[in-house]
């Protein structure tokens, strides 16, 4: 079975930056490509950014654009997700997701078949 763990949340400031960690388990890290989905009290769930299997194409929401940056290390069998300038509208539960490829569809949800049990991001103004 696949296995992903969330890490690097916490508590931050306006303008300031997190890293988070999508630690992968049980099968071929380079096999499936990889998203970041986040969801907000009383708000759907929704799309943050996306990795293919072989790290060559990425793609990022346009509330994030610009600002979050992911990325994989294959060494370390971790997907990343850099966020700065945060913002109080990025708070949310992060979560990561995986699947076989990336399809067009990599913005939705039900394009994944795995996922973590998120890490909460919490940015005060």
């Amino acid at each position: 079975q696949v296995q992903l763990v969330e890490s690097g949340g916490g508590l931050v400031q306006a303008g300031g930056s997190l890293r988070l960690s999508c630690t992968w388990s049980g099968r071929t890290f380079s096999t499936y490509a990889v998203g970041w989905f986040r969801q907000a009290p009383g708000k759907e769930r929704e799309f943050v950014a996306a990795i293919s299997p072989s790290g060559g194409s990425t793609y990022s929401s346009d509330s994030v654009k610009g600002r979050f940056t992911i990325s994989r290390d294959y060494a370390k069998n971790t997907v990343y997700l850099q966020m700065n300038s945060l913002k109080p509208e990025d708070t949310a539960v992060y979560s990561c997701a995986a699947a076989r490829i990336l399809s067009r569809d990599y913005w939705t949800a039900a394009s994944y078949n795995y996922w973590g049990q998120g890490t909460q991001v919490t940015v005060s103004s």
